[in-house]
């Protein structure tokens, strides 16, 4: 899958993704807390939990195993900031360009884009409800 070097093809392939599953998305979540401003790329919504993806287009590079772990950091906090808007449980998820060979830190799912669409279908296997 080419995505032309532009991160908003590699956001908009995982949206495609979500909503072939039949289920309800945002694009580009935009949220407030009392403090600050967060954004996840996508958002999907099964009936007992939320999906949160976060979009990394990474290439290769030496530093980009450590960088996936302080996103992976970040995103968790932010989703919790997000499940207190939604009210159900939300599920961080890395979706990366190139697989790592991390699967899970911080308590987010880290899922190479070529692995996504099984991880969708095994879903409930991955999300404790």
């Amino acid at each position: 899958m080419e995505f032309k070097n532009r991160w908003q093809d590699f956001e908009e392939y995982v949206l495609k993704m979500v909503l072939s599953f039949g289920v309800d998305a945002d694009f580009r979540k935009v949220f407030f807390n009392d403090v600050r401003k967060f954004e996840i790329d996508v958002v999907g919504y099964w009936d007992c939990f939320c999906l949160c993806i976060d979009c990394k287009l990474y290439r290769s590079g030496r530093s980009r195993v450590s960088s996936l772990r302080k996103e992976a950091e970040k995103h968790v906090l932010r989703c919790a900031e997000f499940e207190k808007i939604v009210g159900k449980k939300c599920v961080p998820v890395l979706v990366t360009l190139l697989d790592d060979n991390i699967c899970f830190e911080f308590g987010c799912l880290i899922v190479p884009y070529y692995k996504f669409n099984c991880f969708l279908n095994d879903i409930e296997g991955f999300v404790e409800i």
